[in-house]
């Protein structure tokens, strides 16, 4: 199956959300990135709060 949501199964806003997310000049796009970054660096207080230990 290919990727990503139907106008079908989805509402319109499920579906703009979606494109907003995947669209790299969207600030949507930006912010989920950024927070995947802060959460994958262990110099982040992002990580540690992301992680089951909670420092």
């Amino acid at each position: 199956m290919g990727k990503g949501v139907s106008g079908k199964t989805h509402t319109r806003q499920q579906c703009n959300h979606y494109a907003n997310q995947h669209n790299p000049n969207n600030s949507a796009h930006r912010a989920t990135v950024n927070n995947r970054s802060n959460q994958m660096n262990p110099n982040n207080s992002a990580y540690h709060s992301s992680r089951n230990n909670g420092k």
